[in-house]
């Protein structure tokens, strides 16, 4: 299957660049462009892009105001945030407006490219570091009582959740936990459908908002 891409940018050579970049990917087409939010919240809606590379700082409307709109309008769609600034205050507002990734721009290709398929095949994009500095953000916020369905994960699916929080991937949860990537992905499949999340960044977004973390990182158990 093709992942389809939407380069938001208000730089005409950097969009340029991700094009280029891009267009000899095999599974991987370009499908538009948008130099500001508005018109990035006009072309996902014309063009339903499975992934969208979302710049922050844009006239008109920023990608973090575009990134919400997208998603209120098409849930499914998949942003991933580029910006040259890899501060907690980015990082943590790319997540709470919805976004499955967080990338720089002077990250070589290759990590450009596997960025794409990653947050297109539906898993978040956080590498252990930045997820530390996410955690730090949200430990200084008031936080928020976890919803009852925490009640209903099983102690694997806490162990998973626990995992998935430290910006885990699939191959690495398997390996940590000893069981197939096949049974990672079903488990995180199904804690996402029990606590009604599109994907893993939402599940970081909610661990570290409720306190859940650190519940998790005690080890499995009941959590309520």
């Amino acid at each position: 299957m093709t992942i389809r891409v939407l380069v938001v940018d208000d730089q005409a050579m950097v969009r340029a660049g991700f094009r280029m970049l891009l267009r000899d990917e095999p599974g991987v087409e370009v499908v538009g462009e948008a130099s500001d939010g508005l018109e990035a919240v006009g072309a996902a809606a014309r063009l339903h892009p499975d992934v969208v590379l979302m710049d922050i700082r844009m006239p008109e409307l920023d990608g973090l105001e575009a990134t919400r709109r997208i998603l209120a309008a098409d849930p499914s769609a998949r942003i991933l945030v580029l910006t040259t600034f890899s501060t907690d205050e980015y990082v943590f507002r790319a997540l709470r407006a919805g976004a499955s990734g967080f990338v720089l721009k002077d990250d070589p290709p290759e990590q450009l490219i596997a960025a794409v398929r990653t947050v297109a095949g539906g898993e978040a994009l956080l590498s252990p570091a930045i997820t530390r500095h996410v955690i730090a953000q949200f430990t200084r916020m008031h936080q928020q009582a976890p919803p009852k369905a925490v009640e209903t994960l099983t102690s694997r699916e806490l162990d998973v959740f626990r995992l998935i929080t430290k910006g885990y991937s699939n191959a690495e949860i398997g390996h940590e936990l000893f069981i197939s990537d096949t049974t990672v992905k079903t488990h995180v499949t199904r804690l996402l459908q029990k606590l009604d999340l599109r994907d893993r960044a939402q599940a970081i977004v909610l661990a570290y908002q409720t306190g859940l973390f650190d519940a998790a990182d005690q080890g499995p158990g009941p959590v309520g």
